[in-house]
């Protein structure tokens, strides 16, 4: 049986209360799955917001999925921020039903899983007031605590919006507009890129073979971390060196390529592990976990000396840069990427060297012209 120590900590100057075990694959996925059920990263462990009912509902929960309860909730931090109560019955109706729509339109259980939590946030956040009556200003007084209070970024605000757009149009008895939810513009961040020299090292430094060839698929294949920790051994094809991608973003299925030089680690790796039915498994034989994978992928940047922020995704990007810079046309790129529209694959336009190391700086045209303000008879020596 699995022990599970309720321990009380403050996260974001709010009181919560930290869900930790001992590593246990079944019980992670368990746990992770439960209403109100967060994960942070500063303190690494799966916790809820403080409240009576919240915490008697979660051991309620523990209790009834066979695990046993270290209690250490006894002496709690101080609240430094008031936290509403979990839903009415009315309101638990009301988020199951959302999430049944959702599931209905056939969204991903990712997204069921964001849009479901923003929500379940939202109805708990506006207490008990009915949830047909909730109108334009329950909506921004709870982005404006969220916001504030969560210190959103950009894009999980965005994400927030559309999460109480879609409830507003699967839920019309309210009395909000989706349509007047203000969303905030993206950023227009430029992605961080390696060199090859650094993701050559990146890779070198990773002595772990599992951990290696994660990496290696990552960039090698320009692959979501989603799309490599679903991947099955059916979906390789050694003959014609392609990788079949399946159900990825937007249930879109296509063909990638494999990199040739890893043909003799993928053997390796194979023989190794054994894997039986997913390319990449956890050692209980179910698929890897991403967190796993940000975990180790950060040891190496370590390990290689990278100060750049890198996670999985930075290495889907180095590849679409890499291809552009030797040549590769851009459509082409969109294709194995998987994007939908060209617009999103041109940003790695914007990143690429080949071109803008062909551009003088206008110090460079004519330097022989160019003169001290105050010395009209001496050259500028920049040498």
């Amino acid at each position: 049986m699995t022990t599970i120590t309720l321990q009380p900590f403050l996260h974001n100057k709010k009181s919560c209360i930290g869900l930790k075990f001992r590593y246990n694959f079944e019980a992670k996925e368990v746990i992770k799955k439960m209403d109100g059920v967060r994960w942070t990263k500063t303190h690494r462990c799966f916790y809820i917001f403080y409240t009576k009912e919240g915490l008697a509902s979660i051991k309620k929960t523990l209790k009834l999925n066979g695990f046993k309860i270290d209690d250490q909730t006894k002496e709690l931090p101080k609240i430094k921020h008031k936290v509403k109560p979990y839903l009415t019955f009315e309101k638990t109706k009301v988020h199951q039903e959302f999430i049944k729509s959702l599931e209905g339109k056939r969204m991903s259980a990712s997204t069921v899983k964001i849009y479901g939590g923003f929500v379940y946030q939202f109805l708990s956040f506006t207490g008990n007031k009915p949830a047909e009556l909730l109108d334009a200003t329950d909506v921004r007084l709870y982005i404006e605590w969220a916001v504030g209070a969560l210190n959103y970024s950009v894009s999980t605000h965005r994400q927030l919006v559309s999460a109480l757009r879609q409830f507003a149009y699967l839920y019309p008895a309210c009395a909000i507009n989706p349509e007047a939810i203000f969303m905030p513009s993206k950023d227009k961040k430029l992605p961080v890129i390696l060199s090859l020299d650094e993701v050559l090292n990146l890779i070198q430094v990773t002595k772990n073979l599992k951990h290696r060839i994660i990496i290696s698929m990552l960039y090698a294949s320009g692959l979501r971390i989603g799309e490599l920790l679903n991947l099955k051994l059916t979906d390789f094809d050694f003959k014609r060196n392609l990788l079949h991608i399946r159900g990825a973003k937007g249930r879109k299925d296509r063909y990638t390529n494999i990199a040739q030089r890893l043909h003799p680690m993928l053997k390796n790796y194979y023989r190794t592990y054994k894997p039986k039915h997913y390319f990449i498994e956890s050692p209980k034989g179910g698929p890897y976990s991403a967190a796993s994978v940000r975990s180790f992928l950060r040891r190496s940047c370590k390990l290689a000396g990278i100060k750049k922020v890198i996670t999985p995704h930075s290495l889907r990007h180095c590849y679409a840069t890499h291809l552009l810079e030797h040549g590769t046309d851009i459509r082409y790129i969109q294709e194995l990427l998987g994007h939908s529209r060209p617009e999103t694959t041109m940003i790695y336009t914007r990143v690429t060297k080949k071109e803008l190391r062909q551009i003088k700086s206008p110090l460079d045209f004519e330097q022989n012209k160019l003169y001290l303000p105050h010395n009209h008879d001496k050259k500028l020596g920049l040498d």
